[in-house]
């Protein structure tokens, strides 16, 4: 705020790569992403002024990126492209720590990340946004009201519907898979698996 742009290098550094992957999820498409993420880094920069302190940097540098986004959907006026997550386009988020280990495990896990981004792509945005930022990025209802802009009680039964939407998705999906018989605990523990 005093000026001195290598103390904005020392922000853009700290949370480029999460607002990177919180942006992929929910707009599914990295080069959207990056164009938002750009955007509201920019943004940012020249509105540092505006910046009050009354919420975290990172929800007040969400907010404008999401809005940047918002704005880039509809002047482009196209669907998102879903992500594909064999090429890993959006960073560290869903490659397995220890890739060597138990193959038939992996592999399994592998499918079920494969699976349960596939239901996630196919939700509505307006359930999918506040689902990724609730369950993915662990923010709270209050959090994802102030970001999305929506008051709390939307926030709140979009996430519920979200979640009954997904829940039904990932049973036809699991169901069509060749992984079979995978219990409701695995639903969930997959969801969790592909933070």
């Amino acid at each position: 705020m005093a000026g001195r742009t290598e103390a904005f290098d020392q922000l853009v550094l700290k949370y480029q790569d999460r607002l990177y992957r919180t942006l992929v999820r929910i707009l599914g498409s990295s080069d959207d992403a990056r164009d938002a993420a750009q955007e509201g880094f920019t943004q940012a920069f020249f509105k540092l002024n505006t910046f009050r302190g009354t919420a975290a940097f990172y929800s007040w540098l969400f907010r404008i990126a999401f809005n940047a986004a918002i704005t880039q959907k509809r002047k482009q006026k196209r669907s998102a492209t879903p992500i594909d997550p064999q090429e890993n386009q959006s960073g560290q988020w869903l490659e397995d720590p220890h890739p060597d280990q138990h193959p038939p495990d992996v592999a399994e896990r592998t499918e079920r990340k494969q699976i349960v981004h596939q239901a996630l792509n196919e939700l509505q945005e307006e359930y999918r946004t506040p689902l990724i930022l609730r369950e993915l990025e662990g923010l709270s209802y209050g959090e994802i009201a102030e970001l999305t802009d929506v008051p709390l009680g939307t926030v709140r039964s979009r996430i519920f519907r979200g979640r009954n939407e997904l829940k039904q998705k990932l049973n036809t999906l699991f169901q069509e898979a060749p992984l079979a018989r995978v219990s409701e605990s695995d639903h969930e523990s997959s969801i969790s698996e592909s933070k």
